[in-house]
């Protein structure tokens, strides 16, 4: 199964956010930080800059449904 990119939220917070929002629907879930050298010196814990959800490719349609205001 091949993850795909969801949606890019600002920072790993939000990311953790959704994707528990996201679990909670039965949608499996994970992020990564996409340029972590741009959020060096200027976040903290948990804000590690910008963050891109991935979810299963077949399962993307579905999650979609549920970001915010559907992006």
């Amino acid at each position: 199964m091949a993850l795909v990119t969801l949606t890019v939220v600002p920072n790993q917070l939000e990311a953790e956010m959704l994707c528990g929002e996201l679990r909670a629907n039965g949608i499996e879930c994970t992020f990564e930080v996409t340029n972590p050298a741009a959020a060096v010196g200027q976040f903290g814990v948990g804000q590690a800059g910008p963050s891109a959800v991935l979810v299963e490719e077949e399962q993307l349609e579905e999650a979609r449904k549920l970001l915010p205001d559907n992006e």
